[in-house]
C-alpha cells in the first residue's frame, strides 16, 4: 500500500490493504501476483471487484495485447520480449522469448499478472518508489511504468535482432558461400513476426490511453501526456520490426534463388560432362557390333584412329562447354 507516494511498511493483507485505502484519502494498493491459480485469481477478483471476464483472460497466459474497459476498471494485456542470447543463428536458434502482464486498473488499486519466467516487476518496483513524488500521482502511473518498461525492452530487442540481420545479410550474399542456409534466414523471419505479434497491437491501446480527449478510465490528464511518449516509442518499434519483416522476406527470397541457380548449374556441369561420355560411348557402341563388312575394322590405322577421333571430339566439346560457362 502506497500512502502520498510513501510504501506503508506494515506488513498487512491484500484485503485489508484494500479497506485502509477506501477509510483514507491519496493512497492506493499494488498487488502482484505471478502466475496465479484460479482460486488466488478467484479470491482477488472477489475483493477487488473485477470484471467475470477480464479475469478469464488474466488466468491465460496466450492473449493479444489489448486495452479493455469494464466500469471504472481498466484491464491491459502487454507482452513482454526477451532476446535469447545465442553463438549463430540457425534453423533451429531460439532468438525472442515471450511473456505477458496483465494489468487491472482502478481508482485506487493496480493489480498486476505476469505469466512467463521474463518480466519481473520488482525492479521497476524499486525505481518508482525512490520516487514518490511519481507514485503520489496514483496507480495510473503504474500502468504508463509497465508501458513504458516493456516498450524500451522491444527498443532494446530490436537493436540486438539488427545485429543478427546484418550477420545474415553477410552470409547470404557472401560469394565464397555456394549454399547460403535458408533455415537460419527462416527462423531468423518466425521470431520477428512473434516480435511483431506483440508489438503492433500494442499501438492502439497506448494511442487510447494518450489520447487527452479519451475517457477509458481513472487516467489523469498529466500521465496522458506520458503515454504519448511510451505510444512514439511502440510507433517506432513497429516500423523497425515491419521493415525486418520485409528485409527477411527479400533474404528469403535472395536465398531460395541463389540455391537455385546453384543446382542449375550442378546440372549443367553434369550435362556437359554427360554429352563429353557420349562420344566414347557412342563410338565404341558403334565399333562393337561384330558385323563382318564394317570400314576400318581390317586397316592398320582404324585403331588409332578412332581413339583421334574420340580425343578431339571430346576437346573440343569441353572448350564448347567452357566457353558457354556450363564448365
Amino acid at each position: 500500500m502506497y500512502r502520498h507516494g510513501e510504501r506503508d511498511s506494515h506488513p498487512r493483507g491484500f484485503d485489508a490493504a484494500l479497506r485502509a485505502v477506501h477509510a483514507g484519502r491519496d493512497r492506493f494498493v499494488w498487488l502482484g501476483l505471478y502466475e496465479p491459480s484460479e482460486d488466488d485469481l478467484a479470491a482477488v477478483a472477489a475483493t477487488f471487484g473485477l470484471h467475470p471476464l477480464a479475469v478469464e483472460d488474466a488466468a491465460r497466459s496466450h492473449e493479444r495485447p489489448k486495452l479493455d474497459s469494464y466500469g471504472g476498471t481498466l484491464f491491459a494485456v502487454l507482452k513482454t520480449i526477451r532476446y535469447v542470447e545465442h553463438e549463430e543463428v540457425s534453423a533451429t536458434s531460439e532468438i525472442v522469448e515471450t511473456g505477458q502482464i496483465m494489468v487491472f486498473l482502478g481508482r485506487d488499486f493496480v493489480v498486476t499478472v505476469r505469466h512467463g519466467a521474463y518480466g519481473e516487476l520488482q525492479t521497476l518496483r524499486a525505481r518508482l518508489e525512490a520516487r514518490p513524488h511519481l507514485l503520489a500521482r496514483g496507480p495510473a502511473i503504474v500502468l504508463h511504468a509497465i508501458a513504458d518498461h516493456i516498450v524500451g525492452g522491444y527498443l532494446k530487442v530490436a537493436d540486438r535482432i539488427q545485429r543478427d540481420i546484418d550477420t545474415l545479410e553477410k552470409a547470404v550474399f557472401d560469394d565464397r558461400v555456394r549454399f547460403p542456409d535458408a533455415g537460419a534466414v527462416y527462423q531468423l523471419k518466425r521470431e520477428v513476426v512473434e516480435f511483431k505479434h506483440a508489438v503492433l497491437p500494442l499501438a492502439a491501446p497506448l494511442r487510447a490511453l494518450a489520447d487527452p480527449d479519451g475517457d477509458v478510465g481513472p487516467i489523469p490528464p498529466e500521465v496522458r501526456n506520458r503515454f504519448r511518449g511510451t505510444e512514439e516509442n511502440v510507433q517506432r518499434v513497429s516500423e523497425r520490426v515491419a521493415g525486418f519483416d520485409e528485409l527477411l522476406g527479400s533474404f528469403l527470397q535472395a536465398t531460395l534463388a541463389q540455391v537455385s541457380v546453384a543446382q542449375n548449374q550442378d546440372m549443367r556441369r553434369i550435362s556437359a560432362w554427360a554429352a563429353i561420355a557420349a562420344v566414347p560411348t557412342a563410338t565404341a557402341g558403334i565399333y562393337g557390333m561384330n558385323f563382318d563388312h564394317m570400314p576400318e575394322l581390317r586397316q592398320v590405322w582404324g585403331y588409332p584412329a578412332v581413339l583421334a577421333f574420340i580425343v578431339t571430339a571430346c576437346l573440343l566439346l569441353h572448350r564448347a562447354f567452357r566457353r558457354n560457362g556450363w564448365l
